[in-house]
């Protein structure tokens, strides 16, 4: 067993290595749309074949991309919610790889096509990903209509898998960065789970296989992130097709992706992706993953929430006159432009006080540092343009960051690090749940750390979470 497993993760590494030659190109962010990849599926060509198997609600079609001749069926789809996109992204790169050959991989891909018959649904919810949601255009979580059935989409699978009854079916997910292994300040970059069929949750050969498939997925990637692969809570949830697929009798493996620092695209991850789905497709078609133990499953750590994108730890604020010591909980959330191609961030102040217990992506020490309001520039604004007039680097170093604009509307994204004032005061005074986190951190009359929306520079100028420049 252990030769197995070592020739496995030695695979996993050439894989690994190799990736750059089989990514598809044209995908170089996660806010693609279901017409960027029908010109790639329809160039699809043997061994693989694509046809239409159903349509979504706004009558987007919704391909099935095919591979293989083995009697071992095989379904994979991605983009059930239609802002997880990074699988989509693996998939097409694995339809490279499954057409490629004369690359030293002929007989790990011939195993994998003469063992199994493998079911792609790339984009499964391409209303959701047209808008970059996580639900159907219904404004319904697919994951949670596996029994009423109110979502095509949702139709769709669920004929799929009673229809081709594979023995493992492959439900591919995106989860929050903010995630963390166990209680560690490791961030999960990837997460999987051996779902449920009941409350009890029991463990048959069906789900003991998704176990034993996962423990060998753990093995393989764990070189890359060390330490930083979490099991994502098994509680039932009986409308979710996860669950009930595996109810159904399929074996049901759950991937998420995560969070991994400085790879906001993802394009990281998707190459985990890559490694992790060919090397279980490689354990199912030779049957290797018998070899696995439920308890290198079980060993994995449980998913935790113990992140934040930011955390300050240890800053003054006075309060009615008094010096009061706390952490800073910060995280940046994503904002769709108007046609969810582009986006914003926009940070919120999530947490203030004792925040011993957590961690975060990015820490800031500010032991010594009081934080006090940004200042605001001295003249009002007509509008966001006139911040061209302006020497911006000068003022920043002086902390002025904010700028009360005549017309604007709140829509408005300066290309600038600036704080808009359009109504309202300035925040951080005082420092409030909810805020946007615009603020400085002072030593006496020196100005350490500038931050504008979450995202600082220091004194020196040096911009750790490369935003703020």
């Amino acid at each position: 067993m252990i030769s197995t497993q070592l020739q496995a993760q030695e695979v996993a590494r050439q894989l690994h290595d190799a990736h750059e030659t089989y990514k598809e190109k044209s995908l170089t962010h996660r806010r693609f749309k279901h017409a960027d990849i029908v010109p790639l599926l329809q160039a699809i060509a043997q061994p693989l074949s694509v046809s239409q198997v159903g349509e979504s609600l706004e009558k987007r079609a919704i391909y099935q991309v095919k591979a293989g001749t083995g009697t071992t069926n095989v379904l994979l789809w991605s983009q059930m919610h239609g802002d997880e996109a990074t699988a989509t992204m693996a998939l097409f790169d694995i339809f490279n790889f499954l057409s490629a050959h004369g690359d030293g991989f002929d007989a790990f891909r011939q195993t994998i096509l003469s063992k199994t018959t493998l079911y792609f649904l790339p984009m499964l919810n391409p209303d959701g990903a047209e808008r970059f949601q996580r639900r159907t255009a219904t404004d319904i979580d697919m994951n949670r209509d596996a029994l009423r059935l109110q979502t095509p989409e949702g139709t769709l699978l669920k004929r799929m898998q009673q229809t081709l009854q594979p023995l493992v079916g492959f439900n591919l997910h995106d989860q929050s960065p903010r995630y963390s292994v166990g209680k560690t300040g490791k961030q999960a970059v990837m997460s999987f789970l051996a779902t449920a069929y009941d409350e009890d949750r029991n463990i048959n050969d069906v789900r003991q296989r998704s176990m034993q498939l996962i423990a060998g997925m753990n093995r393989v990637l764990q070189p890359f992130i060390p330490g930083q692969i979490a099991r994502y809570d098994d509680e039932f949830e009986p409308r979710a097709f996860g669950d009930n697929i595996q109810k159904w009798g399929t074996t049901l493996i759950l991937i998420e992706s995560g969070g991994y620092k400085g790879d906001s695209e993802k394009m990281a991850i998707r190459r985990l992706n890559f490694v992790a789905i060919l090397s279980a497709l490689k354990a199912i078609a030779d049957g290797s993953y018998r070899q696995e133990s439920k308890a290198d499953y079980l060993a994995i750590p449980e998913n935790g929430r113990a992140l934040f994108d930011l955390l300050i730890r240890n800053a003054t604020v006075v309060r009615e006159g008094k010096p009061v010591t706390v952490d800073v909980g910060i995280n940046y959330d994503e904002v769709n432009d108007k046609t969810s191609k582009q986006f914003q961030y926009k940070s919120t102040i999530e947490d203030i006080g004792d925040l011993s217990t957590f961690y975060g992506i990015d820490e800031i020490d500010a032991t010594g540092l009081t934080l006090v309001p940004a200042r605001v520039h001295t003249d009002p604004l007509e509008s966001p343009a006139d911040l061209d007039k302006l020497d911006l680097p000068a003022l920043h170093r002086d902390g002025v960051v904010a700028f009360k604009v005549r017309q604007a509307t709140k829509d408005s994204f300066p290309n600038q690090a600036v704080h808009l004032l359009l109504d309202g005061e300035l925040p951080a005074q005082p420092l409030q749940l909810e805020q946007i986190p615009t603020f400085l951190l002072m030593k006496g009359n020196q100005i350490k750390y500038t931050f504008v929306n979450g995202f600082w520079k220091d004194s020196r100028g040096k911009v750790p979470n490369g935003i703020l420049d």
